[in-house]
This record gives structure tokens, C-alpha cells and sequence, in this order.
């Protein structure tokens, strides 16, 4: 299992063709308190196309699809309880890189990982900032 990052501050753990896609540290820390998620129950996504929306106590801000495919499965427990889900937005701050995450694609192009960074890459980048 293999984790890329995009210069948006996204991560998409991939395994057997499927990403699974959430923000990083950095984002939610810069984000401040997660309050709602929003993520679509289906879709086909290319890269760079909208997969979440997130709002804080700060500021609302678009998830980007890092690759492109289709939609498989939505993280229920973060999405309001009147859409369907459980309604714990505050586990994207809590757990960022594990339970944290938005949502798994089936990649429809694998090439697109090259573009990605990987970990080191992604910390000197935030060094950078």
C-alpha cells in the first residue's frame, strides 16, 4: 500500500487499483475545526474535480480528486445524519490520515500517481510553505 500526496494537501492511499482519498495534517491544520462534510454517495471523477466539501470554523474548502475514476464507497461517519451518514465531521481533524478519510476510487488511470509526491517529497514541500 502506497500513499501520494498532491500540492492541495491531499493524500490517496492506494491498494489493489483503489485510492483512498482524505487530507493531511497540514490541511486540518490550517483548516481549524471541521464542523460538516459533504461527499457525493456516487460519481465519476477526473482529476482535480471536486470529491468533498469541507467547512470549518475557519473557512469552507473543496477536496480534489488526486486521480481520476469512479466513486466506490463514501466515509458514512463523517457526513450529516440527515444525509444519510453518522454526522462525526470532527474525525477528519481527530485521525487526518486514518479514519479521517473521504472516499475510495477506483482509479481509471494509474499513470496519473507519477504526478503525486511521495512522503519526503510532501514534507519538503511543506517545509516550503
Amino acid at each position: 500500500m502506497t500513499t501520494y500526496y498532491t500540492e492541495d494537501h491531499e493524500w490517496i492511499r492506494v491498494e489493489d487499483g483503489v485510492g483512498t482519498v482524505g487530507i493531511t495534517k497540514y490541511a486540518t491544520d490550517q483548516l481549524g475545526d471541521v464542523v460538516y462534510v459533504d461527499v457525493p454517495e456516487d460519481g465519476t471523477f477526473a482529476k482535480g474535480d471536486d470529491v468533498a466539501v469541507v467547512e470549518s470554523t475557519k473557512a469552507a474548502s473543496d477536496v480534489y480528486a488526486p486521480v481520476s475514476g469512479d466513486l466506490v464507497e463514501r466515509n458514512n461517519a463523517l457526513v450529516a445524519e440527515d444525509e444519510g451518514g453518522e454526522g462525526k465531521p470532527e474525525t477528519v481533524n481527530e485521525a487526518p490520515p486514518g479514519a479521517g478519510w473521504f472516499c475510495k476510487i477506483s482509479l481509471s488511470d494509474p499513470g496519473e500517481l507519477d504526478g503525486l509526491m511521495d512522503e519526503a517529497a510532501y514534507k519538503e514541500f511543506c517545509e516550503g510553505l
